[in-house]
């Protein structure tokens, strides 16, 4: 935040020529509203200093002289010379709308919300490497964000450039935090959008603050050959220029100047020393087309020999941001490295406002954000076409349209920055943060100011959770609209009630547990083990499968009771029962008994030809299951003398209970299309249960067939119905 004290130093020069640099460029017409702008600031800038110790006019001098160099236009250089109104002035907005054009108001105001992040920027440093990273690319985007029109950065740029030029002769402990904070946030953004005038300067003040030794030794080797190293470059272009237009091509040959902190970061990833270095010298050379590029390749190869393994053809082999040119070194005149790039006019555009922009590959780390990118890309133009249509309506409105708005940035109370979707609530600002308080939030407070949850956050705003001690989402936030615009947010949302569904559906199963081993008065039973008898490793799991009657009363019922002792029975009193699913003794055989009373197990309902096992019970005679029951198993575990072996005779006609399962994608009509099926094969349905979750309808038979080729024949059709996706027997 811009801070205002009085000076005691002696007062700035106030004169007409201070505001000269400001009106560079500017038609007649258009100085007046400048000249204005001062008028009004002037009176109010008197003896007040910035938090930096520099003079608030001194200041808004510099501030508007570097945005004529950026050549913005009359109202842009007028907002910079109020950019520090808001700060005492009451109802700054108001007065400036009245005095000024609207949009000057605009521009001022949108300078000073930017003024107030400057307390987040500051605390960037405190943060270790892999946290500061992300937030100040979370920073930046914040800054492009928060601003409606883009002219609001160059004034931004612009200002820290200026305050970086009164630094140089402050103490080290204001300076360098300055320093670290442009290196992180704003260097970099005007190396994205193109800043060159500004990005330079920023870098290497930023630079000599922090490392002010390496600073100067690096600064010593460039002084000690500038005079040599422009009378190098000189020579080069004039003599690669003959050489071009000689062989009838038309191309546009310019020096690349190579700024300290540039030198100083190429030394850093390639660990070289100064002299190692190849492109301190270094041309660039556009041509019309990709014949053209390699024939003045062959042009620059001629005339200076090329250094080894210091030739990359990315025109051939495009980088992956599609970055595209030739690049070689060559020893030049006198033998000194010279480098040199070779593009055409298309692929220089791209490299510069393209997806290709030399700031991606150069920046760029993990994984790239498209839209983010495609955005600077615009920015960058917009930028660029100011040189043709500055100061038109028609380039402001471009500006304005330039803004980054499919994102909002909010800070927490300690000042870290949040980005999420454009028209997230207090809600989705919670479920960023952490789960659990997403599901306890019960209000917020934005800006210090009481505000409902379906509220829509803004950039720049403070955001604090008011959270309930426990409990969990309201319906509501899925159900109604306008409370939830993440779908992290609603992810969450839905997993807890998934989980609370699960829950109760748990306590639902374990109650019936309980309930049949209280009935059956095995307190015995652990409830581990009894899981682990239908196969089930957690006990949760288990009620859940009871609690969803995947495992009916029946069968809990035998599991609970245990095996049953054989207890003598007589003979007489073994009657043989005939029933439409086993017509007495003449339907199933064992060896070595006659006419015991029988009964097909529920279990597994087993059906000719299945193999099957007679069970000798107690007071019921044979219980007969298939050889593969795991309920068999488990009481032939305990007592395996009562199987006895049982196979199918003659019988008469009959048909036998089985359950099937059947699931598909729920829809209007399943039901009656797979019971149509089952009539078709004359098969009888004597029981049915459905249930449908997530658009997934299970659908459990209990029909009576006549054999298992009889089943499987009604299986294969039913999976033929629309929609199932699984039909099988239980």
């Amino acid at each position: 935040m811009v801070t205002v004290t009085q000076r005691t130093a002696d007062r700035p020069l106030t004169s007409a020529s201070a505001i000269e640099p400001a009106l560079a460029g500017l038609e007649a017409s258009e100085r007046g509203l400048v000249e204005r702008a001062l008028e009004f600031a002037a009176p109010l800038y008197e003896g007040k200093l910035l938090g930096t110790g520099e003079p608030a006019l001194e200041h808004a001098y510099g501030l508007a002289a570097n945005l004529a160099q950026l050549r913005t236009d009359a109202a842009a250089r007028a907002a910079g010379l109020l950019f520090a109104v808001p700060e005492y002035l009451p109802a700054a907005s108001d007065k400036l709308a009245e005095r000024f054009d609207p949009a000057v108001a605009a521009l001022v105001g949108g300078v000073s919300r930017l003024n107030r992040l400057r307390v987040v920027t500051r605390g960037l440093a405190a943060a270790d490497e892999k946290a500061k990273h992300a937030q100040a690319e979370i920073l930046r985007k914040m800054l492009l964000a928060m601003v409606e029109d883009i002219r609001v950065v160059l004034i931004r740029l612009a200002s820290r450039t200026q305050t970086l030029r009164f630094l140089g002769k402050a103490p080290d402990d204001l300076r360098r935090p300055v320093a670290r904070e442009t290196l992180d946030i704003y260097a970099p953004l005007a190396n994205r959008l193109g800043v060159w005038q500004l990005k330079w300067e920023l870098e290497d003040l930023s630079f000599r603050f922090l490392e002010p030794e390496l600073y100067k030794r690096i600064a010593r080797e460039l002084d000690e050959r500038r005079a040599e190293r422009e009378g190098f470059i000189a020579e080069a272009i004039a003599t690669l220029n003959r050489e071009i237009a000689a062989a009838g091509i038309a191309a546009e040959v310019t020096g690349r100047p190579k700024h300290i902190y540039s030198i100083y970061s190429k030394m850093q990833q390639k660990g070289l020393e100064f002299d190692e270095l190849y492109d301190v010298r270094g041309l660039r050379v556009l041509v019309d087309t990709v014949k053209d590029c390699y024939t003045v390749l062959g042009i620059v190869h001629n005339l200076w020999a090329p250094i080894p393994k210091e030739f990359d053809d990315y025109i051939s082999r495009p980088k992956g941001n599609q970055y595209r040119s030739l690049h070689t070194a060559v020893a030049g005149p006198d033998g000194r490295a010279l480098e040199v790039q070779i593009r055409t006019h298309e692929m220089h555009r791209h490299a510069e406002l393209g997806v290709a922009a030399h700031w991606r590959y150069k920046e760029g780390k993990g994984a790239r954000d498209e839209a983010y990118d495609d955005k600077i890309a615009w920015l960058r133009q917009v930028l660029a076409w100011r040189d043709e249509v500055v100061g038109s309506a028609e380039w402001v409105e471009q500006s304005k349209r330039a803004a980054l708005d499919d994102t909002v940035y909010v800070l927490t109370p300690q000042g870290r920055v949040i980005d999420l979707p454009r028209g997230a609530t207090p809600i989705d600002f919670a479920y960023s943060l952490h789960t659990d308080l997403g599901h306890r939030c019960r209000g917020a407070k934005v800006d210090g100011v009481m505000v409902p949850l379906d509220f829509r956050l803004d950039n720049g705003q403070r955001v604090e959770i008011v959270a309930a001690k426990a409990g969990g989402p309201s319906r509501d936030w899925l159900t109604q609209p306008g409370y939830l615009a993440s779908s992290r947010a609603r992810n969450k949302v839905r997993q807890w009630f998934n989980a609370e569904e699960l829950a109760r559906t748990i306590a639902a199963g374990r109650a019936l547990v309980e309930r049949e081993i209280a009935r059956e008065g095995a307190t015995s039973v652990k409830l581990e083990t009894l899981a682990a008898q239908f196969g089930f490793a957690k006990a949760d799991d288990f009620f859940a499968a009871v609690g969803r009657e995947e495992i009916g009363p029946r069968a809990l019922q035998v599991a609970v009771r245990g095996p049953e002792p054989l207890q003598p029975v007589p003979e007489e009193t073994l009657v043989p029962k005939k029933s439409r699913a086993a017509p007495g003794a003449s339907g199933i055989l064992f060896v070595g008994v006659d006419r015991l009373m029988t009964q097909l197990a529920r279990c597994c309902k087993p059906v000719p030809p299945d193999a099957i096992v007679g069970f000798v019970t107690r007071g019921r005679g044979i219980s007969v299951h298939r050889r593969d029951c795991r309920s068999l198993a488990q009481l032939l575990v305990r007592h395996p003398e009562r199987a006895i072996e049982s196979q199918w005779g003659a019988r008469e006609a009959a048909v036998f209970p089985v359950d099937i399962a059947v699931q598909a994608h729920d829809r209007q009509g399943l039901l009656r299309d797979v019971s149509e099926v089952l009539s078709r094969e004359r098969i009888n349905v004597t029981a049915v249960t459905t249930q449908s979750r997530q658009h997934v309808a299970t659908m459990l038979f209990t029909v009576e067939v006549e054999n298992r080729d009889h089943l499987q024949r009604a299986l294969a059709q039913i999976g033929e119905v629309k929609g199932v996706f699984s039909a099988a027997r239980r």
